[in-house]
């Protein structure tokens, strides 16, 4: 049976706490936490640990963010390092709590944005660096339950790796148990003539699911066909988190709950 999570910048709440016991009144079994490296810190990690203990919610997907966040392939040294080192700290933690993360080759408004030229392949080298470095931050995870996933990205955000198939080729080079994908249904009602195919097509690689609508704000907002979604993962037999991952509207405090109740009239 899937199960809903929310991300934790949506939900109103001064601590990690509050907004998980938020959740599991408004019918959420989990939550992923998006925390700013510049916050992250002892204090911060001990909560995390012992969250679900405490709230019954269980944080499944964990990111470290920062202004350097998708610059992991940068032609800058500096600053590749610096994002590398930051995917390196996120995936340790997924380590220890379980949860999987997710990587990008570059994330980042496009410019100019690319109008005549979508879908741009990496070439030999830039993909060899890539799956390198995938099997390194995998190796952080090894001997745990946490994922290291890729995720497509539209192509106003990426280069490259718009699409599905784009991405289960990288997972299937880099061939470690740990892998797999994250599709972003915002995202693939962009690059993905049919997200439900698309979703059909990845199968068992599909190991958390990321929702917004086509317009970046909760299911049931926009124009994608929740039913066939939904119905395209129980296809593929996917038990795993639906987690919203977008913007919101009006009163979280109502939109979130509400957004549960359309959810599991679905599941």
């Amino acid at each position: 049976m899937m199960k809903l999570c929310c991300s934790s910048p949506m939900v109103p709440g001064d601590s990690l706490t509050e907004k998980a016991e938020k959740l599991a009144r408004w019918g959420y079994e989990a939550i992923a936490v998006f925390e700013p490296l510049e916050t992250w810190n002892d204090a911060s990690s001990a909560e995390l640990v012992d969250l679900e203990g405490r709230t019954g919610v269980k944080p499944v997907e964990f990111v470290l963010q920062d202004e350097v966040y998708g610059k992991a392939m940068s032609l800058d040294p500096a600053l590749r390092e610096q994002c590398r080192d930051m995917y390196r700290r996120s995936a340790e933690v997924c380590a220890e709590i379980g949860a999987v993360m997710e990587i990008e080759y570059e994330y980042g408004s496009q410019d100019p944005l690319p109008l005549f030229d979508p879908y741009q392949q990496l070439t030999a080298d830039q993909r060899d660096a890539f799956v390198a470095f995938y099997r390194e931050l995998l190796i952080h995870v090894e001997g745990s339950r946490a994922r290291v996933l890729l995720e497509p990205i539209n192509r106003y955000e990426s280069r490259y790796l718009n699409c599905v198939i784009d991405n289960l080729a990288v997972i299937e080079e880099a061939a470690h148990p740990q892998a797999g994908l994250l599709p972003d249904l915002f995202h693939l009602s962009i690059e993905e003539g049919d997200p439900a195919a698309s979703l059909r097509g990845a199968g068992d690689q599909v190991a958390h699911v990321h929702l917004g609508d086509s317009n970046r704000l909760l299911p049931g907002s926009g124009h994608l066909d929740w039913p066939s979604i939904i119905e395209a993962l129980r296809d593929i037999r996917y038990d795993g988190y639906l987690n919203l991952e977008c913007s919101t509207e009006g009163d979280p405090e109502k939109s979130l709950p509400a957004t549960a109740r359309f959810l599991r009239d679905l599941l």
